[in-house]
Formats: structure tokens, sequence, C-alpha cells
């Protein structure tokens, strides 16, 4: 598995005074827009949020379905515990943001676009107006049947997930639809959608304006580029930094933490939590262990019990309550580990919680009930001995 040292860069907050986001769009389009694709295929960039979708194909997917009405969406609802890269992209540079939705809806054929910000983010929704305006005026004095417009959650951690944040903006409750179709098939209004995460958009149009091939010389063959991760935790030196993909876990301990880290809780609660005896072994990337972003570092001094405890009330508070497997099952987890705890329960009974986690992954309707195995079991597995006594 190939590897890197840790490498800072400054691609999403850089400016170029020369190339501003409008330009860098009027420049793109002067291309074809199956050229355009090709270069983010080229460019091996993958979804940002998480899940690592090939931005390349999401749009070209998009593109080739036939319908007249198509949108593009940016998904703002920044609600996993530990992230907070996207909430300083949008307020520091959401030109970048704009200009990729606006290439994005040149590629596919796109003639609205929507900024779905999570409510807790709505202190920015001012500025950030002011921003697309400005944007929109641009377009329309180029001609451009292309407009962008902002909605706002209500707090919902379940409406970061594609299709609960189209029930969202329809104004319908926020639970996740069944897949298929997927939202470049039928998204928003039931129409072929493009949905990026914040970061993934500015990539998009930071890859528009130094080619493919400037961006894949960064990270590795399966984890190209950079990303912006949110450090957050037992360190000394809190806050985001934009780092290449595919460095080593232990490299990143050493420049971040506090000398005395125990775990890293990477991906936040829905992530995989790694212990001091695997740094040397894991890559943050996609042959490794992928990531939205968060990093969150423990020392000695923490509880990886009370950590698994409020990970577990997290998911408990924000299950949609839609499928029983989620809604049930969180529950249990909870009030299991709680059990053992106090002695209620044998730690054998811990084995049992892990195979429900499992049965969960399975069954769940979303990401959220899928996704409460990882903590569940990466914390019993190397910590069990921090919840038994």
């Amino acid at each position: 598995m190939e590897q890197l040292q840790l490498k800072k860069v400054d691609i999403i907050f850089g400016w170029d005074e020369k190339l501003t986001p409008i330009d860098v769009y009027d420049k793109t389009i002067k291309k074809s827009p199956d050229s355009v694709i090709l270069d983010m295929i080229d460019s091996g960039l993958k979804g940002r949020g998480g899940a690592g979708f090939p931005t390349g194909l999401k749009w070209k997917f998009t593109r080739n379905e036939d319908s007249a009405e198509k949108y593009v969406i940016c998904n703002a609802d920044e609600g996993e515990p530990g992230t907070f890269k996207d909430r300083e992209i949008l307020d520091r540079v959401p030109e970048k943001v704009l200009a990729g939705m606006a290439i994005c809806a040149y590629v596919i054929g796109a003639k609205e676009g929507y900024i779905y910000v999570r409510g807790e983010y709505n202190f920015l929704l001012k500025g950030l107006q002011k921003k697309v305006d400005i944007f929109n005026k641009q377009l329309q004095e180029r001609k451009v049947d292309f407009t962008i417009y902002l909605r706002s959650g209500s707090g919902a951690y379940v409406c970061g997930e594609e299709s609960a944040l189209f029930e969202s903006m329809e104004g319908k409750r926020g639970e996740p639809r069944n897949k298929p179709p997927y939202p470049t098939v039928a998204g928003y209004n039931s129409k072929p959608t493009v949905i990026n995460n914040v970061e993934t958009l500015v990539y998009t149009s930071e890859i528009c304006r130094m080619g493919p091939e400037k961006f894949k010389a960064l990270g590795t063959f399966d984890s190209r580029g950079s990303k912006v991760f949110s450090v957050s935790g037992d360190t000394p030196i809190a806050g985001i930094y934009e780092l290449e993909l595919g460095m080593q876990l232990k490299d990143f301990v050493e420049e971040f933490a506090d000398g005395d880290a125990k775990a890293v809780q990477i991906g936040g609660a829905s992530g995989h939590c790694v212990p001091r005896k695997k740094f040397n072994e894991t890559v943050i990337g996609f042959e490794g262990i992928p990531t939205g972003g968060s990093m969150m570092i423990f020392n000695s001094t923490r509880s990886m019990y009370n950590v698994l405890h409020d990970y577990l009330e997290f998911f408990t508070e924000e299950s949609c309550g839609q499928c029983t497997p989620c809604r049930v099952g969180c529950q249990q987890l909870l009030k299991g580990i709680e059990a053992v705890k106090k002695g209620e329960k044998p730690p054998s009974y811990l084995e049992d919680l892990k195979k429900l986690t499992l049965t969960m992954k399975i069954a769940a309707k979303c990401g959220l009930g899928q996704s409460v195995a990882n903590p569940f079991i990466s914390i019993v597995d190397n910590f069990k001995e921090e919840i038994i006594y």
C-alpha cells in the first residue's frame, strides 16, 4: 500500500488574483461538457463528503439522463460531529463553491442550483446570500440561464443523507428514500440531480483552474489530491488544515496530538476509532480509512466508554425513526453498554451487541444506522476494559 508523508497544501483557501472563480467558469465553458467530464475523471477526484464516489462519473451519469429539468445541489448540511471545514469554506471562499456549481450546471444542463445549509449555520446566510447575489448577477451578465438559491435545514443530522435532504427541500419530513433510483436519475423533485459536498465543488473549480494533472500529482493512486481536515480534541492546534491524502496516521498524530494520544476517531461519530497500537499501519485515504474530514484526538485522560456513550446518545437522538433496525437498534446499544458498565449484563453481552450492529449495517435504510457499527466495534474491540470496568 502506497504511503505518503504528511504534507500541508493550500488549494482550497488559496486565491489566484489573476483567475478568479468567475474567470475559471469563463475559461471552463470554452470546453465541451464531455471534455470537462473527462478532466474530472482524469483528476481522480472522489466525493469529499466521505462516500468517495467519483465526481466525474456522477456528472456523466446525470448528463446522460434525458430530461429537460435537472438540478445541482451543494450539500452543506455539515452535521457530522467533529466536522467544521465546510463552514469555513462557505465563509471564506464561497465564490469557489458557486463556480463549481455553475460549471456542473453547464456540464449536465441544469438551470437551477441550491445550497442546502444546515440549520445551525443560519448565521452564515446573510453574508452568503450577498455572495450568491453577486455571482448570479455575473452569470446574468453572461446570458447564462442558471441561478443559485439558498435553502436552510432545521438541524436534522439525517438530512445530510442525500435523499433525506431532497425530502426536506421538497417540504416533507427529512427521511431517506429507497435506492435505486439514485439521484442521478431521480433526485430533487424526482429529476436528475447532481448533489456534491461543499468541498467537492471547490475542488471541481480548482481542477478546472489548474488542470487535472496538478491535482492528480497530489495524494496516492487510490486517493488523488488533497483534503481539508477538521482537527479537534486533545490537540494544541485545533483547526482546519488542508493535507495531502494518503498520509500515515502516525505522522498526523506526531503533527497534531499533544504527545499522549491513545486514539483518533477518524470520520466523526460514524467513523472508525483507531487505537495507538494501529497508528503505524493506518493510512488516511480511500485505500485505508476514508473520512469526511473529522479527526478527533483523544489522550489517556479520556474514557472511551464515555466517548462511545456520547456517540450512541447522539445516534439515538438523531435517528429519524423510519426503519426499525436503526430506531430500535440505537436504543438497545445504548442501554446495552450501560447495563454492562453497571454489571447488570456480563462482559460477553458486548459480543451480542456487536452482532446487533452488524445486523444494523445490513438492514438499516441509510448511512446513519449502517455506520453505527464503525465506532461501536472499533471502540469495543480496542477499549473493552474501559467499558467493563
